[in-house]
């Protein structure tokens, strides 16, 4: 069994703080899809969940050597293989 089909997927949302994971796919489509694109969550990139807020809304991850910020509804379109 290869390491790939021992990766659970789930949605970017579900990560827990300190948890890696490489993004699987983007769901959103139009402009919410393109926006997504554009802060750099593409298929292939890992990420880091740094932690979420208060409220669990939003939260940090690390990517590609900077810090973003997401909202849980526009998480839950970028789903991740962890």
């Amino acid at each position: 069994m290869s390491a790939d089909t021992d990766k659970k997927t789930m949605s970017l949302r579900k990560l827990r703080r300190g948890q890696s994971a490489v993004i699987t796919g983007i769901t959103a489509e139009g402009e919410m899809g393109r926006r997504i694109r554009d802060m750099g969550l593409i298929p292939g990139v890992q990420v880091k969940c740094i932690g979420h807020a208060p409220l669990k809304d939003p939260m940090a991850m690390r990517l590609m050597g900077f810090t973003l910020t997401l909202r849980n509804n526009e998480a839950d379109y970028v789903t991740v293989a962890a």
